[in-house]
């Protein structure tokens, strides 16, 4: 016998439907970046494969300088600051160790994994640290010579930590004040000059920079908001598109004061939780990841603004601080140039052990090519596929050998070193991370 079903019984389920569609690929997407479902295989490495790198605390970016055959990072270089003040992960317990504690520009050689600290002149400040980047100085041989671009994330000021009621007084006022320095520094000494300070309302909450010459760079903003139940939405909602890239042309290079002297603009607004951000494959391309959307922007540079191209990568995970590998021995054995996309396995625990020192993270390190067509497709193992790209990963932990990775490079090895295989060091690094390690992974 047949039943009547309700209009409102009707109505309910065809909403059911359509919200399975509209919502649960997004949840289903946010589930899988977070790891909700990853569990951590570490890569198995012999003992000689893996170098663990002193004095390099805290080192949330690295990057190579292929002309000097340099790596330069920033460093914390003391654990209890970075679990103390770090602006990045709302963290705002001890703004007074800064003075106490101060970061550091440090150089390491890849053929010694040496981590040389770099001493700076011309600069008394503290130096909380975060994204850097490197790029040659235009007045002297490529290679001798590097400008240095760093976040520093310095405590404000003009709020007032002196008790409930001071803080209460000032509750509307940004608890950091934070800026980018530029440095100056001859390769091979031990000495980093800092040049000036850049600070501007613009630069809000700045991760990572990209400069495209000695006197101009991007730099992202990851959050719209510094804390509170916004900020978290902010990560976990790929829709919240509440952050930018700004860039910034300086027009005095000696100015001793950091509000003037350059001139600043939004490059590229709308994003998810800008994150890394990186040179490309060429000089008028330029990378940002999306680092909780698992989501690397590819954008074409012209002038000061960036426009995002249609053939973005994504990844099944978070992706931090990106890089372009260019592969210096391409040729007849393949060419394994591509995007080195660090990020973290299981992101969903962060948010319970960035306070804690003793605690882990699982990581994961992968390369991004465009997709191979013809002969030699085969020797990709795809992790993860778009309409043009495709990524591999090169290297996992489950946060013993390394926590918390937000940078990777590669350095490729002259295949006559290793009976023609094709091998690189991948040296990684993590905001949170005691040491960064060097690894000799297969390309």
């Amino acid at each position: 016998m047949a039943s009547t079903v309700p209009m409102k019984t009707i109505a309910i389920a065809a909403l059911f439907v359509v919200l399975s569609y509209v919502v649960g690929p997004p949840v289903q997407r946010t589930l899988t970046v977070f790891g909700y479902w990853r569990q951590p295989v570490p890569t198995p490495l012999a003992d000689e494969d893996l170098v663990v790198i002193d004095d390099t605390t805290n080192c949330e970016d690295l990057h190579f300088h292929a002309a000097s055959n340099t790596l330069f990072t920033a460093c914390e270089d003391h654990l209890e600051t970075r679990f103390a003040w770090f602006p990045p992960l709302s963290l705002f317990d001890d703004p007074a160790i800064v003075a106490k504690n101060r970061g550091s520009i440090h150089t390491i050689d890849p053929k010694t994994f040496k981590s040389t600290r770099l001493a700076f002149t011309n600069f008394d400040d503290p130096f909380v640290t975060h994204g850097i980047d490197v790029v040659s100085d235009p007045d002297r041989p490529d290679g001798e010579a590097v400008y240095v671009f760093a976040v520093n994330h310095l405590p404000n000021p003009d709020f007032l930590w002196d008790g409930a009621a001071a803080a209460a007084a000032t509750a509307g006022v940004p608890k950091a004040r934070s800026r980018i320095e530029v440095f100056h520094h001859v390769v091979g000494t031990k000495m980093a000059q800092h040049v000036r300070s850049i600070a501007h309302p613009l630069i809000r909450t700045p991760n990572d920079i990209a400069a495209v010459s000695h006197d101009a760079f991007y730099v992202t903003n990851d959050h719209y908001y510094r804390g509170g139940a916004l900020r978290q939405v902010e990560d976990i909602v790929a829709a919240a598109r509440w952050t930018d890239v700004v860039h910034v042309r300086i027009k005095n290079s000696t100015s001793r004061t950091a509000t003037e002297g350059f001139d600043i603009s939004v490059a590229l607004p709308n994003v998810h939780n800008s994150n890394g951000i990186s040179r490309g494959r060429s000089a008028d391309e330029i990378v940002v990841s999306s680092c909780t959307s698992g989501v690397l922007n590819i954008c074409q540079r012209s002038a000061s603004r960036l426009k995002i191209v249609h053939s973005s990568v994504k990844a099944d995970f978070v992706i931090d601080n990106p890089n372009y590998f260019a592969d210096p021995y391409a040729g007849d054995g393949g060419d394994f140039s591509g995007f080195v996309l660090p990020g973290l396995s299981h992101a969903i625990d962060l948010g319970k052990t960035h306070t804690d020192p003793l605690a882990s993270e699982s990581i994961m390190v992968a390369l991004a090519r465009p997709l191979p067509g013809g002969e030699g497709a085969g020797q990709w193992e795809t992790a993860n596929t778009t309409d043009k790209w495709e990524t591999r990963l090169l290297f996992e932990d489950d946060g013993s050998r390394i926590r918390s990775v937000s940078a990777a490079v590669l350095v490729a090895i002259d295949p006559r070193h290793e009976g023609g295989a094709r091998k690189a060091w991948a040296f990684v690094t993590g905001f949170l991370s005691k040491n960064a390690i060097a690894v000799k992974i297969n390309l």
